[in-house]
């Protein structure tokens, strides 16, 4: 452990060690980011450039920092998720690789926005965004600092959406990368990372054996498909609500009860949300829950559960488990709400496998390259990752996979871009 150190505020420096290799670890299942990392480090395209990150504080975010360091760039991290950080983790990227990070697991709210304010504090030229908490200070209470910045990534669905409402106000000062819009990131990250991950974060809360229970899924947009094909496939009786009809017929053309919540809810011993929208296990959904009925969360926010409402009408809450909290109703039923209703993914597990972070984590290198080269003739606007890269993660994640594909032969290629060959 080096003994001079960043501006910090961590738990434990003292889990520096362990931390470390939890990061060694992580980056064997990230062959793509250690390739753009080794490239990095040659050219330094990132050289003095400050980058403020707003993140999960993972081990595999751990990497997509030494990867930006080793590129030229000073950067500095705080959590974008009260419960999501390691701890070790964030101690061994401040004893052992010196970067600044400002992150507790378990943080208060008041904490939480003084870690992204110390963040702001170092006056980021880009900014890196998982929910958009950093964007939203950034633009509400430190507009001093908005000149500065050059521009920035979205990690999430949540944060994508907000900042294309900020756009749509003439609000946002900055280009923005969605880089949860880019095909490597949601067609992967959200079906089979969260897939696998918020299961896992329930199975560890809980020891919930899920075959023959019954299980709702809330969304049946890409997370929430992955979630309720694990869940079916643990031999859970799998339920999909949803409001969009497409959605919908999509969930039960894949061979899913589609239902509302509300009768989900009165049948389910666990409902799990996946929407990015707010109270969607309502008052009704929770006046209608059968007795000990399991709740949890896959969306960024803690607020798809009304638990400000279950709380007023709940006679006493005790805690179970760590993350598990049982609800007393005055029915005599009880509820049981999982990791105070955040990601249970990220607060009661350890998040995504880095192999699917593997892809998510390159494309927010690569979209910074692209705002460094790209930024100045960019509008104030919320940008898809360009094709071109997103194609290229893909390529070298099959090339790491040790997999190959065709290319289309010159005949092919002028067929495909003609309109003269027909029947």
């Amino acid at each position: 452990m080096t003994t001079k150190t960043r501006a910090h505020d961590v738990n434990d420096l003292g889990l520096a060690q362990l931390g470390g290799r939890r990061i060694v670890w992580a980056a064997r299942e990230m062959p793509v980011l250690s390739r753009i990392r080794g490239r990095l480090a040659k050219e330094k395209p990132f050289r003095g450039l400050r980058i403020g990150a707003c993140l999960h504080v993972t081990a595999e975010t751990a990497n997509l920092m030494l990867a930006l360091r080793d590129g030229g760039a000073d950067v500095a991290l705080c959590a974008s998720n009260p419960l999501s950080t390691q701890d070790d983790v964030a101690a061994s990227l401040v004893a052992d690789e010196r970067i600044a990070t400002f992150a507790r697991k378990g943080e208060d709210r008041d904490t939480y926005y003084s870690h992204i304010n110390a963040v702001l504090a170092t006056e980021p030229e880009i900014t890196m965004d998982d929910g958009a908490d950093l964007v939203t200070e950034l633009h509400t209470k430190r507009r001093e600092l908005l000149p500065k910045v050059r521009g920035g990534t979205e990690e999430t669905t949540t944060g994508v959406n907000r900042l294309r409402a900020m756009a749509g106000e003439g609000i946002l000062a900055y280009p923005i990368i969605a880089v949860n819009d880019a095909l490597t990131k949601h067609l992967f990250d959200n079906r089979y990372g969260t897939g696998q991950s918020a299961v896992d974060g329930i199975i560890r809360a809980t020891n919930l054996l899920i075959a023959g229970k019954t299980a709702a899924v809330a969304g049946y947009g890409w997370v929430g498909r992955g979630i309720a094909a694990r869940l079916r496939g643990m031999g859970a009786i799998t339920l999909v609500t949803e409001i969009d009809p497409l959605r919908a017929l999509e969930a039960a053309m894949d061979g899913f009860e589609v239902t509302t919540i509300a009768e989900a809810a009165a049948r389910s011993d666990l409902l799990v949300t996946a929407t990015g929208n707010v109270n969607v296990i309502g008052r009704e959904a929770l006046a209608n829950l059968r007795d000990g009925a399991i709740l949890a969360n896959a969306g960024h926010f803690n607020d798809e559960i009304d638990l400000a409402w279950l709380a007023s009408q709940a006679t006493g809450c005790r805690e179970l488990r760590p993350f598990v909290n049982e609800y007393r109703l005055p029915s005599g039923r009880t509820a049981v709400v999982l990791a105070d209703g955040r990601l249970v993914n990220l607060a009661a597990a350890e998040g995504h496998p880095p192999a699917v972070m593997d892809m998510s984590f390159a494309n927010q290198a690569l979209a910074v390259e692209h705002l460094i080269r790209e930024g100045k003739a960019l509008e104030k606007a919320v940008y898809a990752v360009p094709r071109e890269l997103d194609e290229g993660i893909a390529r070298l994640k099959l090339e790491a996979m040790g997999m190959r594909i065709d290319a289309m032969t010159d005949e092919q290629k002028a067929y495909a871009s003609s309109w003269k060959a027909g029947t």
